[in-house]
């Protein structure tokens, strides 16, 4: 580990860059020899290589976006949740949930945040109708043709599951990988926690 000596106001304007904690900020201007980019890089990789464990942090803090179509006929709120106050204000933070809101706004037919939220009876409704609709095939490959048509369902009614639509801005990333990224960015547990969708005449 390199000895630099690492400044008070360093350490506080890569915490305000990333949103890490102290120690780590500092730990990173260490190991980067005081480099700004190369730390903010540094605690990026951490922040990836862990990011599984952030899931077990309670989101206690986040925002709240809006999105309202130009036409004024289709509206978006949708809650995104972090652990601290200070995350909750990062540009970052708030432009992500911006944009999931105008995500939602172009797809109507989202209707679940995750696939947990989609309740075993319309799973197994929407089974029942492509097992149906996969009758006239050989009967070795029906279970396959209906969970494929059933993933399908999910990736267009499940919010993590799709791509956002403004694919060549996000590399035609999902909204899983996007929050991921966020929370690998900002050391904290992202969580979409909930959306409402309004649309005139629904």
């Amino acid at each position: 580990m390199s000895t630099t000596q690492i400044s008070a106001s360093d350490v506080k304007a890569l915490r305000e860059r990333t949103g890490a904690g102290m120690m780590d900020c500092k730990r990173a201007l260490q190991e980067s020899g005081g480099d700004m980019d190369a730390a903010a890089d540094w605690l990026r990789e951490k922040g990836i290589a862990g990011a599984a464990k952030l899931g077990a942090r309670e989101a206690t803090e986040g925002t709240v976006q809006s999105y309202i179509h130009a036409n004024g006929k289709v509206g978006v709120l949708v809650e995104v949740d972090c652990n601290t106050d200070f995350v909750a204000r990062n540009d970052d933070f708030v432009a992500f949930a911006r944009d999931l809101a105008l995500h939602i706004a172009a797809s109507p037919q989202t209707r679940y945040v995750s696939e947990d939220e989609i309740p075993e009876a319309d799973r197994q409704a929407e089974l029942r109708i492509y097992e149906a609709q996969a009758a006239d095939k050989p009967e070795n490959v029906r279970p396959k043709i209906a969970e494929g048509k059933l993933r399908k369902w999910m990736e267009e009614t499940v919010l993590l599951r799709q791509p956002h639509v403004n694919g060549d801005k996000y590399e035609d990333k999902t909204i899983e990988a996007l929050r991921a990224e966020l929370s690998a960015k900002t050391g904290e547990n992202v969580v979409v926690r909930r959306f409402t969708r309004f649309a005139v005449g629904e």
